[in-house]
């Protein structure tokens, strides 16, 4: 598989405390990939690093064969990359509607409504008054309204229903991009979905097993 980005090396401090110890990552271009761990395991930091909202101490993101180690977070989204991150994932004091005219400005939201109907009721709710599983799906809209060739998404599914789960990843296998999720612990049927799905355990800020969902959960 063709390599979209990666990480080569890297290291990531926040203050004195190492939180990446020099991993390498690779994300291959139209697949899922599922960075799983326990808090503290490295999973966020690892997104982040590929978002550029956290410097490397150390090692290289590559895009594409690029160095896009030195540009800002604005730098790669404009690049084609978009993040949601797990927490402040949408503007509290802004409308559904304008949450998601932040990501396609002609207003069109028809692949965030028809992904997640229960959305549409609500465009002119203001998107603090909504419930956590609410604001998540509306997070994740973001996504599914850009044209991003790199999808960062921070616990896809917190607060959401078995279902709205389950049509989570639906939706964000979906997306014609390298697609990549932290989650605590690995989803449910991931090998009943299309397309090829990779997965990475990180353990205290180290890359400890990569391979298949079915080689995990054995």
């Amino acid at each position: 598989m063709t390599v979209e980005i990666e990480l080569c090396a890297a290291r990531v401090r926040y203050g004195p405390l190492e939180a990446l110890h020099g991993i390498d990552l690779r994300v291959p271009a139209g697949a899922l990939t599922v960075l799983t761990g326990r808090n503290g395991s490295g999973r966020t930091t690892a997104l982040r690093a590929l978002a550029g909202t956290v410097p490397l101490s150390s090692g290289r993101v590559v895009w594409r064969g690029r160095d896009v180690s030195a540009l800002q977070a604005h730098e790669r989204a404009r690049r084609g990359l978009c993040f949601v991150p797990d927490l402040r994932a949408v503007y509290d004091s802004l409308t559904v509607a304008e949450n998601l005219g932040l990501a396609v400005p002609d207003g069109d939201f028809t692949r965030a409504v028809e992904g997640y109907p229960a959305l549409g009721p609500l465009l002119a709710r203001r998107a603090g008054t909504l419930s956590g599983g609410e604001q998540r799906m509306l997070a994740v809209s973001r996504a599914l309204l850009s044209s991003a060739r790199v999808v960062l998404v921070d616990e896809p599914v917190l607060g959401l229903s078995p279902p709205a789960a389950a049509r989570t990843y639906e939706l964000l296998r979906a997306l014609d991009a390298a697609v990549v999720v932290a989650e605590q612990r690995l989803p449910p049927g991931l090998d009943e979905g299309p397309g090829p799905v990779l997965v990475h355990e990180l353990r205290r800020g180290s890359v400890v097993f990569s391979g298949e969902p079915a080689e995990l959960s054995r």
